[in-house]
């Protein structure tokens, strides 16, 4: 068994803002934790059954004593050949009034919602509630980064929508704001009205509930409005939606936190010249509360006002802009708005757009216009033309680079394992992607519950942290030994073709092993009861022989397989449907998955005391797209 280090316990103090919220990674971490440790049933309000849904006194109950447990193997500071388990255990602990003010915060970043009526902003005293697509998706990305177990939540994520892209704004590490700039603006704005308007069908009302999302995962919901002008002669005008319909999608699919910061992203729209107000028919004695926002104007020829307005009523209705066409880019055909040489129109309104093809970012031009520069890298889809010879760094696009990519984009990744298995060589990929999924669960674990009562926990043993590391190290070798015995012992069903070098190597270990733990030899395969016996230093030293095997793999698939496949017509048929899909998971944005953390430093963010600049960047989930590939399988039959 692994080494166990002394564990450390404490208590987390979340910080809050001036607004008197919590910050948001705080809150995203305590949601997904608090969702880990709850058991999500099957309850009754109304005489309806809501599944996969938890109380008002689930979450009040968990919340008093909530403790996360997260487990890390690595090499001992004082014998660094010597792998240790260090365990941390954070413990919150809320009143039951903290605990609704908590799950209020939930609701309104849209991660959980009222079962029974939706459309309700407020958390009750007695309320069943469900995890929203964005909260799935949370969830999801918790869960993977922190190496959690989720067998436990495996019937929610398949049963419900979740949202594969959400876009993340930067904010600023001192007090949680959004770091307004003209590359962040332009990110959120061209998610919201997606890359053509979306009218939706006329048949919506009869799509089930994973359609009607994917529908609106388009960008925000558009309608045409005829208006009586001056003369009482009718105007219509395109491309509008209503005030509440817009911050709805904000919350659903982005970052932000609440209606407040998404009426502030719309009257940045606003500021920007992107949308602007169509009417506002509300009665005199009707509530109406305007969202202000200030900042510096652009040049001469920009779009970009010192201030915006966005008016949160129920009837207020706004539209899109020319200006708001020209950066959403609805008018550029497919090909051209997917080139990496085509330079997108630039923020301020400046009207000449730059004829350096050679360069990846535009700067806007104009007093205090600084940080507004938007940074484009090239798509996916782009680098793995085999047609393509744009150089970087004065080198061409690599076969390694291309199979990195193939290996991050799960369209490709099936594509790929198809034609390797047509060329009798799919045990490579096998391999490589098991490995990958062995050593990141080698790193960490983590388990989040409920405390115990004191009187419960007496005749423990060990703690829950301990308990959890110690199942998953169990599981851990029998995953490096199937591993083993699948793919590299003598004659095993996927055996790869590798070095002879290295099979000696690995061979030798395990016998040097195996023979000083039981005493038997080595007789080519690991059975159970020899596996158990390895311990955390041993598994690592496997590691680090898989790891050298998997380099000898990869280059083997990028030098000989890749170059093949990006000829084969099925890989160029895809590459086309992936340019020509408003819809997939590509988007012209930095793109992670959704098992990526976020960076310490994101894209676009000062390490230093300079000045912070903002950005966006999105992230992917993986079980989405699963949904989405099975969805449209379904629709193809």
């Amino acid at each position: 068994m692994p080494q166990e280090a002394p564990q450390a316990t404490s208590s987390h103090m979340m910080k809050t803002t001036k607004r008197g919220r919590p910050f948001l990674k705080d809150t995203l971490d305590l949601f997904a934790t608090l969702v880990v440790s709850l058991q999500l049933n099957t309850n009754r309000q109304y005489f309806r059954s809501f599944p996969n849904s938890f109380t008002t006194d689930d979450a009040a109950r968990n919340l008093a004593s909530l403790k996360f447990s997260q487990s890390n193997r690595g090499p001992d500071p004082r014998e660094p050949s010597r792998i240790v388990t260090t365990t941390t255990t954070t413990t919150f602990s809320m009143t039951r009034d903290m605990a609704k003010a908590m799950c209020q915060q939930f609701m309104d970043a849209r991660l959980i919602e009222n079962a029974a009526d939706p459309g309700s902003n407020l958390f009750k005293e007695r309320g069943v509630y469900v995890l929203t697509p964005k909260g799935l998706h949370v969830l999801e990305r918790f869960m993977s980064k922190n190496g959690i177990n989720g067998d436990h939540l495996a019937h929610v994520f398949s049963s419900q929508p979740i949202c594969m892209k959400l876009l993340h704004l930067e904010r600023r590490s001192v007090d949680d704001e959004i770091i307004v700039s003209h590359s962040a603006i332009t990110a959120l704005f061209r998610r919201f009205v997606g890359r053509q308007p979306n009218y939706p069908p006329e048949f919506v009302e009869t799509m089930d509930a994973f359609q009607k999302y994917h529908e609106r995962s388009k960008g925000v919901a558009l309608m045409d409005v005829a208006e009586k002008g001056a003369g009482k002669a009718s105007v219509n005008h395109k491309n509008c939606f209503a005030a509440v319909t817009a911050l709805e999608w904000l919350c659903d699919f982005t970052s932000v936190i609440g209606r407040e910061e998404a009426a502030e992203m719309a009257a940045q729209f606003v500021r920007f010249g992107l949308i602007s107000l169509v009417s506002d028919k509300r009665k005199n004695n009707d509530s109406a509360i305007i969202f202000t926002v200030r900042g510096a104007a652009g040049g001469a020829n920009s779009s970009i006002a010192q201030h915006g307005e966005f008016r949160c009523t129920a009837k207020a209705i706004y539209k899109v802009t020319d200006e708001g066409r020209r950066l959403a880019r609805w008018d550029m055909p497919d090909g051209v708005r997917a080139s990496p040489n085509s330079s997108a129109a630039n923020v301020a309104g400046n009207a000449r757009a730059s004829e350096d093809r050679s360069v990846d970012n535009v700067t806007t031009e104009g007093p205090n216009l600084s940080d507004a520069k938007i940074h484009r890298r090239i798509s996916m889809t782009e680098k793995l033309n085999a047609s393509y010879d744009a150089e970087k760094k004065g080198q061409k696009e690599s076969n390694t680079d291309r199979l990195r990519f193939i290996m991050e984009e799960p369209q490709l990744r099936v594509l790929f394992r198809d034609f390797l298995r047509s060329n009798f060589c799919e045990e490579n990929l096998s391999f490589y992607l098991d490995v990958q999924d062995f050593k990141k669960s080698f790193s960490t674990t983590s388990s989040a519950i409920a405390a115990n009562p004191p009187a419960a926990r007496a005749g423990q043993k060990a703690t829950p942290g301990q308990l959890a590391m110690e199942r998953h190290h169990e599981a851990l070798i029998q995953k490096a030994f199937v591993i083993y015995n699948t793919y590299l012992a003598p004659s095993s069903q996927s055996e790869l073709n590798i070095d002879h070098g290295l099979r000696n190597e690995l061979s030798a270990y395990l016998s040097e092993v195996i023979q000083s733990m039981t005493g038997k030899s080595f007789q080519g395969h690991v059975d159970l009861e020899q596996a158990n016996h390895f311990n955390a230093t041993q598994l690592q030293t496997m590691i680090r022989l898989y790891e050298r095997i998997q380099t000898h793999v990869f280059r083997l698939m990028a030098t000989d397989s890749v170059p093949k496949f990006i000829k084969t017509p099925k890989f160029l048929a895809l590459k086309v449907k992936l340019v020509e899909d408003d819809d997939g998971p590509l988007a012209d944005f930095p793109l992670m998955g959704s098992s990526a953390s976020t960076p310490s430093v994101p894209p676009g963010l000062s390490s230093s005391g300079e000045e912070e600049i903002g950005g966006a960047y999105v992230t992917i989930s993986q079980r989405a797209a699963v949904q989405d590939r099975k969805a449209g399988a379904t629709e193809q039959r």
